[in-house]
């Protein structure tokens, strides 16, 4: 079932995002894609933008007891960040030696996903760049809210958050983490990102790979 205002896929939604953007005029850019769903978005902003394109590697830390639960994330590469929510830590009971191994695993992961997506490819340096964090949208928010917190732990000068979609209530928190929040739609009656698109198929991994690999375009 579609709700209000659709998007035809991520593509359109990355063009209207970018339309958006491109009045803020963001010096030097680099647009960082949360992969898979965020690097179609981002692909056309940072098309519009003339930007680099490059990849946030991001995953959750969940909880002992329930998985889905967000005790926080580990983001970045290299030598990832990790970020935890220590009021929920401490109602969870994790303990050191549990969040240590998790943290671990998922690094683990990210090293995976970094070396499928972009091989030996060295990723764009952060510090003192203007960085546009892109998703194909946003539910609760506790994993990008760490990714972020993650991303400024890197020295960058500014933060902006560009989803095309999200609740209200998210992009306030998130907007505790960015210097700047572009969403362009917020319904009070928010159930799922994937009720805002006619197209929401799953991005494949060779999409990314496509994606990150194709040609920069010049300054717009």
């Amino acid at each position: 079932m579609l709700y209000g205002q659709q998007f035809e896929d991520r593509a359109d939604a990355g063009r209207r995002l970018a339309a958006v953007l491109s009045g803020e005029r963001i010096g030097q850019p680099v647009v960082l894609a949360v992969p898979r769903g965020g690097v179609p978005v981002a692909a056309e902003i940072a098309a519009a933008l003339g930007a680099e394109l490059d990849l946030l590697f991001v995953r959750k830390i969940g909880a002992p007891s329930n998985r889905e639960v967000a005790l926080g994330a580990i983001a970045g590469s290299g030598q990832p960040q990790v970020v935890l929510n220590d009021d929920l830590v401490g109602l969870c009971g994790a303990t050191s030696a549990y969040l240590d191994a998790e943290a671990a695993r998922q690094r683990t992961e990210i090293d995976r996903q970094r070396r499928r997506y972009l091989g030996d490819r060295t990723q764009v340096p952060l510090q003192g760049r203007n960085v546009i964090v892109v998703d194909d949208g946003v539910a609760t928010g506790a994993t990008l809210a760490a990714a972020l917190k993650a991303v400024r732990l890197q020295a960058v000068a500014s933060i902006t958050l560009a989803v095309p979609v999200g609740p209200p209530e998210t992009v306030r928190l998130l907007a505790r983490s960015a210097d700047r929040v572009v969403c362009l739609q917020q319904p009070a009656g928010f159930r799922a990102v994937s009720c805002h698109y006619r197209d929401f198929a799953q991005v494949t991994d060779q999409e990314v790979v496509d994606l990150v690999t194709r040609p920069a375009a010049g300054p717009p």
